[in-house]
């Protein structure tokens, strides 16, 4: 969990792509967004945001599953 500045009350850091990654391969290889979010401990939108990013970036893939939006590790090479 990112640490939160002691004047504003803002969190100042950031949740790590590896924490994510985890986050998926604990659920034994495909994790809703909501289960990602609370295995990171961020909001569920803030989970939405940064899956979509790292699935551009060839790190996830998703796929819709009834009203879910269920997430998949890919594979380095």
């Amino acid at each position: 969990m990112p640490d939160r500045d002691e004047d504003s009350g803002r969190y100042t850091g950031e949740y790590s792509t590896e924490d994510f990654l985890n986050a998926i391969s604990d659920k034994e290889g495909m994790a809703g967004t909501g289960d990602i979010a609370d295995y990171v401990g961020c909001a569920h939108d803030t989970a939405y945001k940064r899956l979509q990013q790292m699935e551009k970036d060839g790190l996830v893939s998703s796929r819709k599953v009834g009203n879910t939006l269920l997430w998949t590790r890919l594979e380095d090479d």
